[in-house]
C-alpha cells in the first residue's frame, strides 16, 4: 500500500486562498469603507474651516465604495462569507455614525423657499427646529436598520432569507441617503456662479427626510413579505 503524504507546501495553499480571499480587491474596498469611519469623526471634530467639506467628501467616496465593491464581487467571482458579512455592517455602521454626529452639531437656520414670515419676511427653520427633524429622520433610519437586521437573521434561520433580500427600493433609499448625509456634512454652500451658490446642507437635510420616507416605506414591504412566515403560515 502506497500512502501519499501532502507536502507542506499543499497544507498551506488553504491557508493562501483564504487570505487572498480575504483581502482581495471587492473586500479591500469594504475594510477601507470601515477605515474611514473613524476619519471622518476626525475631519468633523477639527476646527478648521476645510474639514467639514473634507468629512462630507470622504464620507460620500466612502458611500461610492458601497456600491462599486458588491459589483467587482460579482464581476471578478471574488463573492465570499466575510464580504458577505462585513458589506452589510460597514453601511450600517458609517451611516449610524454619521446621523450621530450631524445631530450632536449646532445646526444652521434654513431659509424656506417661497415662504413669507409673519413680519413679511423670508420664513426660516430655527435651529432647533432643524435639529428635531433631525432626529426625527436618524430615529426612523437606525430604528428601521435594527429592525429589518433582527428580520433578516430571522428569516435565514427558517431558510427564508431570500422573501426579505435587498430590493431595488432599498438601494435607491441607500443612494439617496448616502448623497443626503454626504451633503450635511460637506455643510458649506458650493459656488456656482459668482453670486450663485448651491445651498448644500438645505439639499442634504432634504434627501435625508426622502430617505427616512423612504426606509419606512421599504421596511413595510419587507414585513409584508415576511408577515405569513411570522403568523406561522406556509
Amino acid at each position: 500500500m502506497i500512502i501519499c503524504i501532502p507536502g507542506p507546501e499543499h497544507a498551506r495553499t488553504p491557508h493562501k486562498f483564504a487570505d487572498a480571499m480575504i483581502w482581495n480587491l471587492p473586500n479591500t474596498l469594504t475594510w477601507l469603507r470601515i477605515f474611514a469611519i473613524p476619519l471622518v469623526v476626525v475631519l468633523f471634530y477639527l476646527p478648521y474651516q476645510w474639514a467639514d467639506p473634507a468629512a462630507g467628501l470622504l464620507f460620500a467616496v466612502a458611500g461610492i465604495t458601497d456600491s462599486l465593491d458588491g459589483y467587482l464581487a460579482r464581476r471578478m467571482g471574488q463573492t465570499s462569507r466575510l464580504g458577505a458579512f462585513l458589506d452589510p455592517v460597514a453601511d450600517k455602521l458609517i451611516v449610524a455614525v454619521a446621523l450621530v454626529l450631524l445631530v450632536s452639531k449646532e445646526m444652521p437656520p434654513i431659509i424656506v423657499p417661497g415662504l413669507e414670515g409673519i413680519d413679511g419676511g423670508r420664513a426660516t427653520l430655527r435651529p432647533e427646529s432643524v435639529r428635531a427633524i433631525l432626529v426625527l429622520c436618524s430615529i426612523v433610519i437606525i430604528g428601521r436598520e435594527i429592525a429589518i437586521s433582527a428580520l433578516r437573521e430571522w428569516m435565514a434561520e427558517i431558510g427564508k432569507r431570500g422573501k426579505v433580500k435587498v430590493s431595488n427600493l432599498a438601494k435607491l433609499k441607500t443612494i439617496v441617503q448616502i448623497t443626503g448625509l454626504s451633503c450635511m456634512l460637506f455643510r458649506w454652500n458650493l459656488t456656482i456662479f459668482p453670486g450663485v451658490s448651491l445651498p448644500v446642507f438645505e439639499i442634504g437635510l432634504v434627501l435625508t427626510v426622502i430617505a427616512a420616507v423612504l426606509t419606512l416605506v421599504s421596511a413595510v414591504s419587507y414585513l409584508r413579505a415576511a408577515w405569513p412566515e411570522m403568523r406561522g403560515q406556509s
